[in-house]
């Protein structure tokens, strides 16, 4: 089952089992946020990467740059271990992670929330690609990635037990819009997947394509 198929049945299951109203809440907030993100501000296909430095799960610092000494890099940005779409995609991507490496890859996974919340993510996933602690959202907000939460859906968070301010480390309640850019060593970008309804996520297939023709190019 590919990735897409993973999400949209998860999607259903959710449907079927989450609290009355709250399917549809999700749903308009998605439109609001569509209505109000502008694309054109993030960077895209064909965009110089901004370069960073981050913690992994174990502290220790990674950055773009190293990374495209050795290679091209796939860099995803999440919502955090919480998000049970994130985990769908952080797993499909685990599963590729050989192919990856064989076309001379670094795989890399963006979140905002703590170090210690990174460790857990990568322990239940059993990820061995570098798991980053975003803190602050600053690499994503140089990615023009970012966005605020509306109450309503900071409401729906607290009621889960996943407020983001325990989670994250701060008040903002600020996310990453869900992207996935594919950097080449020259730190251009090649592929770039940016969906503000975080239900939808780059197929693995797709992030191997966009290492093939950097190969070819």
């Amino acid at each position: 089952m590919g990735l897409q198929q993973q999400l949209d049945a998860f999607r259903a299951e959710f449907a079927h089992r989450a609290p009355a109203g709250r399917p549809a809440l999700y749903e308009a907030k998605i439109s609001e946020l569509r209505a109000s993100f502008a694309p054109e501000t993030a960077i895209r296909a064909g965009d110089k990467a901004p370069d960073f430095t981050l913690p992994d799960a174990q502290g220790k610092t990674v950055s773009l740059g190293t990374l495209l000494e050795a290679g091209p890099a796939v860099v995803t940005f999440y919502r955090g271990g919480w998000c049970p779409y994130c985990n769908i995609q952080l797993r499909a991507y685990q599963m590729v992670l050989p192919d990856v490496a064989a076309l001379g890859a670094r795989l890399v996974a963006i979140s905002p929330q703590l170090p210690d919340g990174s460790l857990s993510t990568a322990e239940a996933n059993e990820l061995t690609f570098d798991v980053l602690s975003d803190v602050g959202n600053g690499v994503a907000r140089s990615f023009g990635l970012v966005w605020s939460l509306p109450e309503e859906l900071r409401a729906a968070l607290r009621s889960n037990n996943k407020a983001l301010p325990a989670i994250n480390g701060d008040d903002s309640w600020e996310l990453p819009v869900p992207a996935t850019y594919v950097i080449a060593r020259d730190g251009r970008v090649a592929r770039a997947a940016i969906d503000v309804d975080y239900r939808n996520r780059l197929e693995p297939d797709a992030v191997l394509t966009a290492l093939r023709s950097l190969r070819t190019a």
